[in-house]
């Protein structure tokens, strides 16, 4: 199941704001790159009404497979956890996520991926 289409993050603008202005968390598997909101970027997005709420963007490089089939696999695994575990309180947190996947073969390790990417929420405090 995908990300629900106010929750993503589009646009050559946004990710340049992003990888200025972020907070930095490194993982053994990922980095995520943390800001605050600035919802006047998505507006040519007719994003323009929705709520000033968390919006994430997962990035696979294709160092980390070379295969798209599980790229997006692992993308999915990610959605999916970020779906049945972010609450309603934490998704109204006006910030901008963007995950980056590291190269390494841990693709087939569902349980180590999730585990860091836990973990780096919690690091930077997305969940309590």
């Amino acid at each position: 199941m995908a990300l629900p289409k106010n929750m993503r993050l589009k646009g050559h603008r946004t990710f340049n704001y992003i990888h200025k202005n972020s907070s930095k968390y490194h993982g053994k598997l990922m980095t995520f790159k943390l800001v605050k909101s600035n919802p006047n970027i998505l507006s040519s997005h007719k994003f323009k009404n929705s709520p000033n709420n968390l919006r994430i963007a997962i990035s696979i490089s294709k160092k980390v497979s070379k295969k798209a089939v599980d790229r997006n696999k692992t993308r999915r695994i990610l959605q999916e956890w970020l779906l049945k575990n972010i609450k309603k309180i934490n998704s109204h947190k006006p910030y901008w996520l963007l995950v980056n996947l590291k190269f390494g073969d841990f693709c087939n390790d569902k349980n180590k991926l999730l585990e860091e990417f836990q973990n780096l929420m919690l690091k930077s405090h997305l969940i309590t």
